[in-house]
């Protein structure tokens, strides 16, 4: 009797794993998880994406609150505070500044033809997009932009360049860099075509 029942015993066990056991359909059908794997895994020689490390007001649409093609009005209200500056006789382009800043060199808002059309940074308290800061070297800023700024020779400065950025896609603003003859960067700006170009500022 012991051992028919180990015989029943066994061919019921094999009977269930063969059960438990896939088809070859149930088989494709599953999804892969190396292959899963395989796919999200990005190669150690791709590109680096530009970091998202710019101070919060600093965007490629205004600044803060204030956003370009506003009239001043609007600008004021959208800043909150008080700017320091006016029009200027004899020219429709001029500057505002905050309070706290020292002058519009250290941070500026254009406005040209009563509109906010540009601000520039000439300090190292504020990241541009991506991440560049003044004083920083060439190779400090390619290895942020993964080499894709744009670059010509400036038009006062000796060995000086003007490196560009453009904002992307849908966005007529872009960011411009200055740097000295060194290669260090001296200021940056953001803003609309063309003014975002005047090498001078509003002179």
């Amino acid at each position: 009797m012991r051992p028919a029942s180990g015989l029943i015993l066994l061919s019921l066990t094999t009977m269930a794993l063969v059960a438990c056991k896939p088809t070859p359909a149930e088989v494709d059908a599953a999804p892969s998880v190396s292959g899963s794997t395989e796919a999200s895994q990005v190669p150690s020689d791709a590109p680096a994406a530009v970091p998202d490390v710019a101070t919060p007001d600093v965007r490629f649409i205004g600044y803060g609150n204030m956003l370009f093609g506003s009239t001043v009005e609007e600008a004021r209200v959208a800043w909150g505070g008080e700017l320091v500056g006016g029009p200027v006789e004899g020219s429709d382009c001029y500057y505002l500044h905050p309070k706290s800043a020292a002058n519009s060199r250290e941070l500026g808002f254009m406005i040209e033809d009563g509109r906010f059309v540009r601000y520039d940074v000439g300090t190292d308290a504020q990241a541009a997009p991506g991440g560049a800061l003044v004083g920083m070297d060439g190779p400090a800023l390619n290895a942020l932009y993964s080499n894709t700024l744009q670059a010509a020779p400036h038009k006062y400065v000796p060995s000086g360049q003007t490196l560009t950025f453009d904002g992307g896609a849908g966005v007529d603003s872009k960011l411009v860099l200055e740097t000295d003859a060194a290669g260090k960067v001296t200021s940056w700006r953001i803003g609309l075509p063309p003014q975002v170009d005047y090498v001078e500022g509003c002179s």
